[in-house]
């Protein structure tokens, strides 16, 4: 600037000189953006000045400009005179303000100015290329420095510092869309794994739900229900919150990927949303059936358990009965015995007859309940059908063994005269009498199971009707007895000796009267365990009650909830901020409805505790409440996300209020079947009724292709609001681009088309600049340097037009 001038022979503050920084100072004004009131100001000031003054004015202005550059307005006063430029710490203060690391201005002394001019003449020179155009001595020993060397010298420093400005604002702009490009990736990552957890979650969970292989104790498949009500109310739920977190954050960084201007984020195969979706229906469709599988086991064994006792108790009696029959069917009595004791053994082999008849149902239904067991799968089948076979086997030789005896006693028969018919009356009404207590002892002792009042009242009438046949019974008692007694005195009387019991029976008033005694006494005891079976099942009828009652409050509840929820996502009354506030104050008070679910659950323990099966209450299941209760936390969760989501929108984008019901009211109308979702034959007529060339064409088709590829990046077939509101949006938002990326990077390279390390060390944030370094490809063009990185590639990478 000075040769210029002195070429031309011209002042720097004469009329032309004046006219030169006068230009000069507007270029100034553009470059570094001063105050525009104070701008304002000067001007007045100005356009007030005589030609003679403007002259001064300028430099005052220009000096004053200066300090303001240089951050010294307040630690500096601008006057007409030159002289704070002597002291060196006006110099010292411009590259401070621009480049404090290269001074320590605090250092500085006012009363050394020597040392002050010449370090900021060296720092210059060395580290910014400014030619040392002043001698220290030179200003300190003049009364008035050389004007035009110093302001010079002084505009070397705007031409310096602006380009560092540049830099600076290039490097603002690339930290910007790096740390949006690190934020996404964290999501991303924060995604996979959660996703991947869920998904090792439920694979693991599902066969687990899918063993079908049953115990064999109650104990056991009781502890396996135990397990599944934890897996239930333990395990799943947090599962459930998981799940919802996922979809909630899948949708927050799509939405941040379109305000950002980068592509859709794609889940890695396998983890999509549809994909745990669809994992996450296998899971309980497997819980459904293994639930039912459960207490369908339990009912099984509670059977077997019933069926294994009953076939004891038969078994036992039996074995009872046919114990030493065979040896008596064996003997050979009647070859050595009188005509009378032939007779006599003839009516005693006819009455054991009638008594193997009547044990004929027995043995039958002791092969039915084995044969039961076994279609049962009973797990002790072996021991049961060996016992079994045993008694029909023993079955098959007592009849032989009747059949045999029989035919040897009618040999004989001839031989015998006499036979005692009141023996033979006591034997036969005896036998059946005995066969008939044994059969009442049997009944009043066998185990009942019932599941309702009506089944324990029906036993409790048949119970009664059996104690009303108990005086008749008596009678029989009494006229068997009758008929021992008058056998008695019959013998007294023609002085017969008895030779000992009945020969025609081995009943014995002294056993039928044991027998009647245990009948008396088993007769209360069955009332008492009948009563206590009614009581219990009176209870379980509470139970019912108390959970229909609940059951029916709550299910209408949330279905109420389910379907408000449904109206608010639809309708649009107020602000974005109110819905979410009122969202919000909704899922309060949803969440404060938790205890009347607990309590339910509890009530439905306390239900299975006492293998209670059915409910004629209500038509509420607790698996149907607890779905219908995750639906209506899901969805209440979900509808404050998209609410969340169209606020950001909003503001990345500047939408209205306005705009916003517009566009709420357009979407609503094409919705016609109020799914909150646009289908994609609702979508194209949406299309065109704004104009777009949608028609059924092939060049329509195609169009309308590329535009669903845009509103429904994962191909769901649907079009929600969001992403209505983005495509309605997305031409009236600035977003960053990658030619803008590029160019700024070009900034940092100093117009070269690759950049180093060391300049990306030097322009950004050591974390930022080190992203960039391990993931720019090195550059391989004709002006490549060694270590020269590809920021063209990178920044196209950025915004999904090539690959990182």
């Amino acid at each position: 600037m000075v040769d210029y001038h002195a070429a031309n022979n011209q002042s720097l503050y004469s009329a032309g000189g004046q006219q030169i920084y006068m230009e000069q100072e507007n270029d100034w004004d553009r470059d570094l953006l001063l105050d525009p009131a104070w701008e304002k100001q000067q001007r007045k000031v100005r356009a007030s000045e005589s030609p003679g003054a403007a002259a001064g004015a300028c430099k005052m202005r220009y000096l004053l400009f200066l300090c303001l550059l240089a951050g010294l307005k307040k630690a500096i006063t601008v006057k007409l005179q030159y002289l704070h430029w002597k002291d060196g710490l006006a110099f010292n203060a411009l590259i401070h303000r621009h480049r404090p690391e290269l001074i320590d201005y605090d250092k500085l002394r006012k009363d050394d100015p020597v040392t002050n001019l010449n370090n900021a003449f060296e720092v210059a020179e060395r580290y910014l290329d400014i030619p040392k155009m002043l001698d220290a001595e030179d200003i300190v020993n003049t009364a008035r420095p050389d004007e035009k060397a110093i302001m010079t010298y002084v505009s070397s420093f705007y031409h310096a510092f602006s380009g560092a400005q540049k830099a600076e604002t290039a490097a603002n702009r690339i930290c910007k869309v790096l740390a949006v490009n690190q934020e996404n990736e964290h999501l991303m990552e924060d995604y996979e794994k959660l996703a991947s957890d869920l998904l090792e979650w439920i694979r693991r969970t599902i066969p687990w739900l899918e063993n079908r292989a049953p115990e064999k104790t109650m104990t056991e498949m009781q502890q396996k229900l135990e397990d599944f009500r934890d897996y239930r109310r333990v395990h799943k739920p947090p599962k459930v919150q998981e799940k919802c977190q996922l979809e909630i954050n899948f949708n927050t960084l799509q939405t941040k990927l379109r305000l950002s201007n980068r592509p859709a984020f794609m889940p890695s195969e396998g983890r999509m949303v549809s994909d745990i979706n669809g994992a996450w229906h296998k899971l309980e469709g497997a819980e459904k059936g293994y639930e039912e599988w459960l207490l369908n086991e339990i009912r099984r064994l509670e059977r077997l358990d019933h069926l294994a006792e009953k076939f004891r108790q038969k078994a036992a009696i039996h074995e009872s009965w046919t114990d030493g029959k065979e040896a008596m069917l064996t003997q050979k009595d009647y070859e050595t015995a009188t005509l009378s004791e032939i007779k006599a053994l003839l009516k005693k082999h006819e009455a054991f007859e009638s008594d193997l008849a009547a044990h004929q149902d027995r043995v039958e239904q002791i092969a039915a309940i084995a044969q039961e067991l076994n279609e049962l799968d009973y797990y002790d089948s072996p021991s049961v059908n060996a016992r079994c076979q045993k008694i029909c086997e023993q079955w098959d030789a007592l009849g032989s063994l009747t059949q045999s005896r029989r035919e040897s006693l009618e040999r004989t028969e001839k031989q015998l005269e006499s036979i005692d018919e009141l023996y033979l009356e006591y034997a036969k009404r005896a036998a059946p009498f005995n066969n008939w207590m044994e059969g009442a002892m049997e009944d009043l002792q066998d185990m009942f199971i019932v599941h309702n009042i009506e089944e324990i009242q029906g036993l409790i009438t048949a119970h009664d009707q059996f104690k009303s046949t108990l005086p008749e019974a008596n009678k029989e008692r009494e006229s068997i007895q009758a008929i021992q007694a008058e056998v008695q005195k019959i013998a007294q009387y023609n002085g017969i000796k008895l030779a000992g019991n009945n020969p025609y029976t081995t009943i014995t008033p002294q056993s039928i009267d044991k027998k009647w005694e245990k009948v008396q006494q088993l007769v209360p005891q069955r009332d008492q365990a009948l009563q206590e079976e009614l009581a219990r099942q009176q209870s379980n009828d509470h139970l019912r009650r108390q959970f229909a009652n609940q059951a029916n409050m709550i299910g209408p509840w949330i279905q109420n909830k389910m379907e408000e929820i449904g109206r608010i996502s639809i309708e649009m009354n107020g602000t974005l901020e109110d819905q979410l506030t009122h969202l919000r104050q909704y899922e309060q008070s949803i969440i404060e409805y938790k205890p009347n679910i607990d309590q339910l659950e509890g009530d439905h323990q306390l239900i299975q505790e006492a293998l209670i099966f059915d409910n004629k209450y209500t038509a509420y299941t607790m698996e149907h409440l607890r779905v219908g209760w995750e639906q209506l936390l899901t969805t209440i969760a979900r509808t404050i996300n998209e609410i969340e989501n169209q606020i950001l929108t909003r503001d990345a984008k500047g939408i209205s209020q306005e705009q916003l019901h517009e566009y709420r009211t357009s979407f609503n109308h094409f919705d016609k079947d109020h799914s909150g979702v646009l289908h994609a034959e609702e979508f194209k007529a949406c299309l065109i009724s704004l104009g777009y060339d949608v028609e059924n064409n092939k060049q329509g088709d195609a169009e309308f292709a590329r535009i669903m590829g845009i509103v429904d990046p994962n191909n769901s077939g649907a079009v929600t609001f969001q992403a209505f509101i983005d495509f309605m949006s997305r031409e009236t938002t600035d977003t960053d681009t990658a030619d803008q990326v590029i160019a700024s990077f070009k900034i940092l390279a100093g117009d070269k088309n690759y950049i180093t390390a060391e300049e990306l060390r030097r322009e950004l944030p050591p974390d930022q600049a080190e992203y960039c370094i391990a993931r720019m490809a090195p550059y391989t063009g004709p002006d490549a340097v060694p270590g020269a990185l590809d920021y063209m590639s990178f920044s196209t990478a950025l915004y999904g037009e090539s690959d990182l």
